[in-house]
């Protein structure tokens, strides 16, 4: 009798002393899905769709182990640990990736915005001074609406860019670029065709 008391109590040592080695780390795991999410929140999937990429697969790396802990009957976290602070680690570095990108493509949708705005201006004003000769009316006029429609593409990028969509900007103020530069490249071809006459 005396032997069956001390196997159970030493089975029950031995159990607590499991359970005590094999809780999961809670804060740990929590911190890490918190720097994840807080990427995706920042924009991580426009402006730095690669770092997002690392966070997320390193958050299915401590997932499945969390997952593999479950059917051990010796549970053990310490992979679990590391694989978390690292999941924590690849989420940070996504969100300052997120911002940093979200900086850049603010700045080349201000700029992109800025130069079409010149170059369609300047455009307007060598179109109004173009050469017009027999026939050339209908080119002029069909100018003209391609640089109105560059302009209505620009005022568009400029709502983008108050809205924060700042990807969406750059390509349509590069969009309205392409439009204002075709005109140009047409009238100056039309002009050095004139010189020449």
């Amino acid at each position: 009798m005396r032997v069956r008391v001390g196997f159970l109590i030493l089975a029950l040592g031995l159990a607590v002393a499991v359970t005590a080695c094999g809780t999961p780390p809670a804060a740990d795991i929590d911190a890490a899905k918190a720097a994840v999410t807080a990427a995706g929140t920042a924009g991580a999937s426009e402006y730095a769709a690669p770092s997002l990429t690392a966070a997320q697969d390193a958050q299915a790396a401590l997932d499945a182990e969390l997952k593999a802990q479950e059917g051990n009957w010796v549970k053990s976290f310490d992979k679990a640990k590391q694989l978390a602070a690292a999941a924590k680690a690849a989420g940070e570095k996504a969100a300052a990736d997120a911002a940093a990108g979200k900086a850049k493509a603010k700045e080349d949708a201000t700029k992109a915005i800025a130069d079409t705005k010149t170059m369609l201006a300047d455009t307007e004003a060598l179109l109004a001074k173009a050469p017009k000769g027999k026939g050339s009316a209908a080119d002029i006029a069909a100018m003209k609406t391609d640089l109105t429609t560059a302009g209505t593409t620009l005022t568009e990028a400029e709502t983008a860019l108050a809205s924060e969509k700042f990807l969406d900007a750059k390509t349509k103020a590069d969009s309205a670029m392409n439009a204002v530069m075709t005109v140009k490249t047409a009238v100056e071809t039309a002009k050095a065709a004139m010189m020449k006459k």
